[in-house]
């Protein structure tokens, strides 16, 4: 019989989808240890996972008997895949669902540092609200506003089609070009990445956590924004050197960032919690009940299939 080793707390319908197999389950709200993931799963011929668990080497070569990783996530950076390929184990993913409920989140961020959402909230529940004032927290209208899109794949693709309902340019910049087809249904309009940093109002992070875009964002990039630009992130930390971008907020030297997501989750810089042109989101991008619970759903489907020999419909590596 398979055996199951699921990583993290799940609803209850998880062990009536998984009731034909022997499972082992983490019910507590905290990420297992390496040494917890090799003991727990010694036997286990699955690993149902999510983005925090670091399923690296030493895990790999650790369980003998290990067929498939399921990963209930879009990314993939937390699993060491040259690992997973030369042992000839599975990696699966749930990249499309996750993307409408991760652009809400992306135009939510625009919105809240575009209109300091949450200065204002302060000042009120501080009790410094006095009434209406001409210019009181003025801010950035999203209409008519240049939206520079890096990373134009699923989720990019939806935030365009939210900026168009705003009224917003879309600009793009992708490893890739889209076909000519794409760009006229987004009225989007491909420019190289220092273009687009230069000419962007606001610049939104699509793109996975790879060597070549690990601090894609960096010191040298951040001076090419405008002194009106907005930074958003819900791809991954990483993505941005996190030091550069605190100076450059600090320094006013942008409008300010968006982030949900950082470079040492859960570690956030006290420099970072303190300023008030950012606002920071706890890694929520696809937490709705819809998508959390598609996204397992999703991943059990794809590990199942691996166990049945079939093509399972979201993977990054399957062993011939």
């Amino acid at each position: 019989m398979e055996k199951i080793l699921v990583t993290f707390p799940t609803p209850r319908m998880t062990k009536i989808l998984l009731k034909e197999y022997e499972t082992i389950y983490n019910d507590e709200e905290r990420v297992l240890s390496k040494e917890e993931i090799v003991e727990l799963g010694k036997d286990a011929t699955a690993l149902l996972t999510t983005l925090v668990d670091r399923i690296d080497r030493d895990i790999i070569f650790s369980l003998p008997k290990l067929k498939v990783i399921s990963n209930c996530a879009a990314g993939y950076d937390n699993i060491d895949i040259k690992a997973a390929k030369e042992r000839k184990i599975a990696v699966t993913n749930t990249p499309g669902i996750v993307s409408k409920a991760t652009a809400d989140i992306a135009m939510l961020l625009m919105l809240a540092v575009s209109r300091r959402l949450f200065e204002a909230n302060n000042f009120l529940k501080a009790g410094k609200f006095q009434g209406w004032r001409f210019n009181l927290f003025q801010g950035i209208g999203l209409h008519r506003k240049i939206l520079g899109i890096i990373g134009m794949g699923n989720i990019g693709r939806e935030v365009a089609r939210r900026a168009i309902g705003f009224g917003m340019r879309v600009i793009y910049h992708n490893r890739h070009r889209i076909p000519e087809a794409e760009e006229r249904v987004l009225s989007a309009s491909y420019y190289s990445l220092e273009d687009l940093l230069k000419t962007a109002d606001i610049i939104s992070l699509h793109v996975p956590l790879t060597p070549e875009t690990y601090h894609l964002i960096n010191k040298e990039r951040l001076e090419l924004l405008k002194p009106n630009a907005i930074l958003i992130n819900t791809a991954r930390g990483p993505v941005i050197d996190e030091k550069a971008l605190i100076k450059v907020l600090k320094e006013r030297r942008i409008y300010g960032a968006g982030l949900d997501v950082f470079e040492n989750e859960p570690y956030i810089p006290q420099e970072l919690m303190e300023l008030d042109n950012v606002v920071l989101l706890p890694h929520i991008g696809t937490a709705t009940i819809e998508t959390r619970q598609t996204m397992l759903i999703d991943a059990i489907q794809n590990m199942v299939k691996v166990f049945d020999g079939e093509r399972p419909d979201s993977f990054v590596y399957l062993p011939e």
